[in-house]
């Protein structure tokens, strides 16, 4: 008798070797055999569940930053901690910065897939944003909007070009515990009334 079968498990696999195929190789250069091949599942079964490459991409690409969101939602009223929790969680899931790279680099300034879903995904982080420049814990001298791409443009980078970062400011430990600080009372300066 056979194993029984678990959808539920399979899109699971499927999802994660789809995370690690993207991230290394972009959505022009990841494969869906490849995929097929890490999650243990027919190639069939990843268009059943997903649609296209593109497609599998978008669903992979708004489910990480979901979790994102869930896992460090923008705090206004600790911008510091916020930026400190930011950073451990790229540091943690590398992934998510290079999915949103290899997004940019293939699609450009052209719209995305699920762009509208994108949109409101963003406008709550900028109302969180606006709620704190409302309350005045935040300057309200920099839209709300243009605030949150500039904190997480500082706080980001770091992750995304860590051979600029070893060059720059060392790779030990004393080297990057320093540049966090300084990464924390910029965006402290930036955010401050």
């Amino acid at each position: 008798m056979g194993a029984a079968r678990d959808p539920e498990a399979t899109k699971a696999r499927i999802f994660e070797a789809a995370v690690a195929e993207f991230a290394r190789h972009g959505i022009a250069g990841a494969r869906i055999d490849r995929i097929a091949a890490e999650a243990k599942a027919n190639k069939q079964l990843i268009y059943a569940y997903f649609g296209n490459k593109a497609e599998l991409f978008a669903i992979v690409l708004e489910k990480k930053m979901l979790h994102l969101a869930e896992a460090v939602p923008v705090d206004p009223d600790d911008i510091e901690g916020w930026v400190d929790r930011l950073m451990d969680y790229h540091a943690a899931h590398p992934e998510l910065l290079r999915l949103l790279f290899w997004e940019g680099l293939e699609y450009g300034d052209t719209e995305l897939p699920h762009e509208s879903d994108r949109r409101e995904h963003y406008a709550r982080k900028v109302a969180a944003l606006q709620d704190g420049q409302d309350r005045g814990v935040v300057t309200d001298a920099i839209p709300a909007a243009d605030l949150l791409f500039l904190l997480t443009a500082l706080a980001n980078w770091t992750a995304v070009v860590p051979q600029m970062r070893r060059i720059l400011v060392g790779g030990e430990d004393p080297g990057r515990d320093r540049l966090r600080t300084s990464v924390k009372e910029a965006a402290r300066r930036l955010t401050a009334r």
